[in-house]
């Protein structure tokens, strides 16, 4: 958040300019409410306080920031192998996919702000990910609460329906686990719903 008194950009959570200790206040446009400097939206008319509705949500990440470096550099390999065989049109395949979520994550993240949300959504999304890792699947796509992720594809493997079904049944107890410190912490469970599917794509 940006100091009125000094212009000195901070941290969205800070209370007061480390660059001159004065007091950060953020108001509403609308309705001029003070708000917390870590507010997206107002609390008195839900006005929201960001010029990009986009800063809104939390920060996106890319595939490269959770793709293990191992598993980056074979898929970096296989696509230059590919390239190589100037397959312009795409190589018909069959591969496996997994969508993982969270059920109840909704109702839990409405009562959060969104650091909070996202401090509770990490961890699980984490052990959703390590799982696929585990048996060198490749998360494709993070969407909100759940991933995406594709086994036999960038990386060829033969037996990429077990593998799937591997990370489905490792995923498990660890989410099990989270979800029962949740639910001491914030009285809702989170649950994990996995589905998985193999059939033919073009890649």
């Amino acid at each position: 958040m940006r100091c009125a008194a000094c212009q000195h950009d901070n941290d969205a959570v800070a209370l007061f300019c480390e660059e001159c200790g004065s007091k950060l206040v953020k108001g509403c446009a609308k309705c001029g409410t003070e708000l917390k400097p870590s507010a997206k939206f107002c609390l008195k008319c839900g006005a929201s306080t960001v010029a990009n509705p986009a800063e809104a949500q939390p920060p996106s990440r890319s595939v490269a920031d959770y793709t293990p470096k191992h598993l980056a550099d074979r898929i970096r390999a296989e696509q230059a192998l590919l390239a190589s065989r100037q397959l312009g049109e795409g190589e018909r395949k069959t591969i496996t996919v997994l969508f993982a979520d969270l059920k109840g994550s909704t109702s839990l993240i409405e009562r959060l702000d969104p650091e909070a949300a996202r401090a509770v959504l990490e961890p699980a999304l984490q052990f959703m990910m390590d799982a696929v890792h585990a048996y060198e699947g490749y998360v494709a796509q993070v969407l909100g609460d759940g991933i995406f992720a594709l086994f036999g594809a960038p990386l060829a493997l033969e037996d990429h329906p077990q593998r799937a079904l591997h990370a489905a049944l490792r995923m498990q107890p660890e989410l099990q686990r989270y979800s029962d410190g949740i639910r001491l912490k914030h009285g809702t469970s989170l649950q994990a719903r996995i589905g998985i599917n193999t059939g033919e794509v073009l890649v």
